[in-house]
C-alpha cells in the first residue's frame, strides 16, 4: 500500500504543482496580416530591422520539401523574408522538388552543403551554413517536414516582439501540430507530446525566473544577436538533442517562449509503429546524458507512475487499490487536454501504462545501442557513442 500511496501523491504533485504541464498551453494563435507588414497597428517598433531569414535544413526529402518551399514563400505580412534551403547530400532529388516548388521566385536561395566536419550534428551543419549566407537580424530555424500557415511568419515576428512578464525575448519556438493519422500514430504520437510537456512545462520555460528551458527543433525564431552572443550555432555542433541545448543557452542570457500552435503542421508520417520507437531511440539515452544510473532511475521512476497504480488497481489490497485508482485517475484526467488537442477520445488516457511501457522499451533499445557502439543514427548517419 505504501508504494501505491507514494504514486497518488507524485501524481497530486505533477497535478497541482508542476508548472500546470497538462494544460496543454499556450497556443501561439494567428494575428490578422492585411497588409504589407505587421508593424502599423501591432505597437511593434517600426525603427528596427526586422526581416527575417528562414533556414531549412534538408537531407533526402523530397517527398515533402515542395509543400514545405511553397508553404514558406506563401507567408503575409512580413516585407523582405528570404528562404535559405541546406541540402545537406540528398540523393533523393531533394533540391530538384526544391527548386520546382520555388518556380524562380528570387527570395528562394539553394546552397549545397559541404562535407560534415568531425564534431558536428548534420542538421547543426546544415544550419551554421544556412546562416552564414544570411544577412537579417532574425532567423526562423525550421525543418523539411513543416508546412506553415501563411500567417505564421508575421505571428511568430509579433511574439518575439512582445516581453514575456517584461523580459525581451530572444527566442520563440513551437510545438507543430504533428502529423497523427495512421494508428500508431494515434497511440503514440499525442503521448509524445505529453511527455515533452511532462519533462519541460511550458509555464516555467516561459518564466524568465525559471532555469526550465527548452525548444521544439521543428520551429525556432531567434535574435542574430542572441545566436552570436552563446557563440552561434557552433557552440552546440556535436548536440543531437540541439533544440532544448539551444534554448538552454539562450536562457543564461535572454528570456524565450515555448507554446503550442496550429499555424505550422508536421507532414512526415510515421504509419508503423517501429517508425515511432526508432524515432524515440534515436536520442532516447543522449536525453539522459548517456547514464546508466540515470537510465535506472528513469526505470524506477516509470514503474512507480505508469505500472504501480493499475498493478494495485488489480492485485492490491483495498487501500493500495483506493491509492492506485486515485493515481490512475490523475494520470487519465492530465492526458485529456493533449487528446482533444489531437482530437481523439478520452478513453485513449485509459491506455497510458501501455503508452509507457512502449516509451520505456525505446528508451532501452537507445541504451542497448549506445552500450554496443552505435550511439544515435538518423538519415543514413550513425553519430556513434561520442556525439
Amino acid at each position: 500500500m505504501t508504494i501505491a500511496a507514494l504514486a497518488a501523491l507524485i501524481w497530486l504533485y505533477l497535478y497541482a504543482l508542476h508548472g500546470d504541464f497538462w494544460r496543454s498551453t499556450p497556443e501561439l494563435a494567428a494575428i490578422p496580416t492585411t497588409g504589407p507588414d505587421i508593424d502599423t497597428g501591432l505597437g511593434l517598433d517600426t525603427g528596427l530591422d526586422t526581416t527575417i531569414d528562414i533556414i531549412v535544413p534538408a537531407r533526402d526529402e523530397a517527398g515533402t520539401i515542395g509543400a514545405v518551399i511553397t508553404s514558406l514563400l506563401a507567408q503575409t505580412g512580413i516585407a523582405g523574408s528570404r528562404v535559405i534551403l541546406v541540402d545537406d547530400g540528398s540523393t533523393d532529388g531533394t533540391a530538384e522538388a526544391a527548386r520546382a516548388a520555388a518556380g524562380g521566385d528570387p527570395r528562394f536561395t539553394l546552397i549545397t552543403a559541404g562535407p560534415k566536419p568531425v564534431g558536428w550534428s548534420g542538421k547543426l551543419w546544415a544550419l551554421e551554413q544556412g546562416i552564414a549566407h544570411s544577412t537579417a537580424p532574425l532567423l526562423l530555424l525550421t525543418d523539411a517536414d513543416i508546412t506553415h500557415d501563411p500567417r505564421h511568419l508575421a505571428t511568430l515576428r509579433a511574439r518575439i516582439d512582445r516581453p514575456e512578464r517584461g523580459a525581451r525575448l530572444d527566442l520563440v519556438s513551437e510545438m507543430v501540430r504533428l502529423n497523427c493519422v495512421s494508428p500508431a500514430e494515434r497511440a503514440l504520437i499525442p503521448a509524445f507530446v505529453y511527455f515533452f510537456q511532462l519533462l519541460y512545462p511550458f509555464a516555467r520555460v516561459n518564466d524568465p525566473l525559471s532555469a526550465t528551458a527548452a525548444a521544439a527543433g521543428g520551429v525556432v525564431l531567434i535574435r542574430r544577436t542572441a545566436l552570436e552572443r552563446i557563440g552561434g550555432i557552433a557552440s552546440i555542433r556535436g548536440a543531437l538533442i540541439d533544440d532544448v541545448t539551444l534554448a538552454r543557452r539562450v536562457k543564461q542570457g535572454g528570456a524565450i517562449y515555448l507554446g503550442h500552435t496550429s499555424l505550422a503542421r508536421s507532414i512526415r508520417p510515421y504509419p508503423r509503429l517501429g517508425d515511432i520507437t526508432a524515432m524515440i531511440a534515436r536520442t532516447a539515452f543522449t536525453q539522459l546524458r548517456h547514464s546508466y544510473v540515470l537510465l535506472a532511475l528513469t526505470i524506477a521512476g516509470m514503474a512507480l507512475i505508469w505500472l504501480v497504480p493499475p498493478a494495485a488497481i488489480l492485485i492490491g489490497t483495498p487501500g493500495a487499490r483506493l491509492f492506485g485508482l486515485i493515481a490512475y485517475a490523475v494520470a487519465v484526467l492530465t492526458y485529456q487536454p493533449t487528446l482533444q488537442r489531437y482530437r481523439l477520445g478520452w478513453a485513449w488516457g485509459l491506455a497510458l501504462p501501455l503508452i509507457a511501457l512502449i516509451y520505456l522499451q525505446a528508451t532501452l533499445a537507445s541504451a542497448w545501442r549506445y552500450a554496443h557502439g552505435a550511439g544515435a543514427a538518423w538519415k543514413n548517419r550513425d553519430y556513434g557513442t561520442t556525439a
